[in-house]
């Protein structure tokens, strides 16, 4: 772990102004809003119906498939409509939405003593409490943790790194509650069947560093302290730089031994198991200039962005609405989409943070090449989606881009790489698929 190095990636500004900012509890929401999909795989399946009664913590929602996810009611009440709702993502998806009854009543929740827990039993409490990764991305974190028995983990990851500007969620997720995250990261080691443990925590955080190391090395657990670089907690750019693996093209963490997991995801992995608790709220950003607080906000899923805006005291010259960091967030048109499992952050920024200059033609300089972290060479990629050459796009490796977004914030003639490379990649896949 001397190097800690992966090759590519950018410096941007951190401008992480809430580290300093403790963790506040937003009210639950009159009104929430729960889609089905929240995760990566298939949507869940609804198990209630309008007019229902549901209590905080039910299921609502059933995992489909392998690779799927329960959902369940954040707030307790009435069902007042399965239909669909407009996502974070753009799409409309199948939601489940509950009007509260202003008591927030609990099922009875029914933990077990995390000590004595089986890995079957740790496995079993995730998939019920519908436990996704926390980092983003969103995937079931019932089927990372129960790998196939012809591919072992020797180690497991635990990414503190939160590498994009302005996110904090993280970083006071581990001062905070830095005893809920290493026993998190216990029991799923302990559900992996891995002997090594790494918690990886960027240079910019040293307090988090320390508070990792002096909980995490009683129990065994290292802590990898590499240099600030995005996107240092992409999960082949970590392994790379944490333990020198280099996962193959078209291959997962496991293809190496690995299993990568975020600090929020340990943190509710020792709800699940301990309390049985579902995930029904989750630790986010609220930051840039647009907004009248900046904070860091517990906030039940289901909770409309407009909702969360008015607690922080609404926005003023709002030009721009991302959900999750700058670099690879989510844009929003509006306000009245709800914060999902995998929402990280809720950005407000103004004229002066998104003003970007005309796009110019390609000056074929290579800089996206120098930047991309997964050795790709993206402005190519790009202009051959741009010509409808797909065939051409994918065996560039256009199904590699993680869509980090590198490229696009060094191209000194601003051209729209990412959104290139995206559109590339459906048509590849819907062409697959036929």
């Amino acid at each position: 772990m001397a190097r800690l190095f992966f090759k590519g990636g950018v410096h941007p500004p951190e401008r992480k102004t809430t580290e300093a900012l403790p963790i506040e509890v937003l009210p639950p929401p009159q009104l929430a809003v729960v889609p089905l999909q929240q995760h990566l795989g298939k949507p869940a399946r609804p198990v209630v119906k309008k007019k229902d009664e549901v209590l905080r913590g039910q299921r609502i929602g059933e995992a489909d498939g392998f690779i799927s996810a329960n959902v369940h009611a954040p707030i307790s009440g009435k069902v007042k409509a399965v239909e669909p709702r407009r996502h974070p993502v753009g799409a409309y998806v199948e939601s489940v939405v509950i009007e509260s009854d202003g008591e927030d009543r609990p099922v009875p929740f029914e933990g077990i003593d995390p000590e004595a827990a089986s890995p079957d039993q740790i496995r079993k409490k995730i998939l019920e409490a519908g436990i996704v990764g926390m980092g983003g991305a969103a995937f079931p974190t019932a089927v990372k943790v129960a790998p196939p028995k012809d591919k072992p983990i020797d180690t497991l990851i635990l990414n503190g790194c939160e590498c994009e500007p302005y996110l904090t969620a993280d970083h006071r997720l581990m001062l905070e509650a830095p005893e809920k995250v290493v026993r998190g990261a216990l029991l799923l080691k302990k559900a992996i069947g891995c002997e090594r443990w790494i918690i990886a925590v960027e240079d910019n955080k040293p307090d988090a560093v320390e508070a990792m190391r002096k909980l995490a090395s009683p129990h065994g657990g290292e802590v990898a302290v590499p240099h600030v670089k995005y996107p240092q907690g992409a999960e082949k750019q970590l392994i790379k730089a944490v333990l020198g693996r280099e996962v193959p093209s078209g291959g997962l963490p496991m293809d190496v031994r690995v299993v990568v997991q975020n600090v929020g995801t340990a943190a509710a992995v020792l709800d699940a198991v301990q309390e049985g608790i579902p995930l029904i709220e989750r630790v986010m950003t609220v930051s840039g200039d647009a907004v009248a607080h900046k904070k860091n906000l517990r906030v039940r899923i289901g909770t409309l962005f407009s909702e969360i805006v008015a607690f922080c005291g609404g926005a003023s010259n709002l030009r721009k609405v991302v959900m999750g960091g700058p670099m690879m967030g989510i844009a929003q048109f509006t306000l009245d989409v709800p914060a999902v499992k995998g929402t990280s952050g809720l950005l407000l920024f103004t004229p002066g943070e998104t003003e970007r200059p005309e796009m110019g033609p390609c000056l074929r300089c290579g800089k996206c090449i120098e930047a991309c972290p997964m050795n790709l060479t993206p402005g190519e990629i790009a202009r051959a989606v741009e010509k409808g050459l797909y065939d051409r796009a994918e065996t560039l490796g256009i199904l590699d881009c993680i869509e980090c977004g590198c490229c696009a914030f060094v191209c000194p003639a601003m051209r729209y790489i990412v959104q290139d490379i995206k559109k590339g990649k459906a048509e590849v896949m819907a062409a697959k698929k036929k």
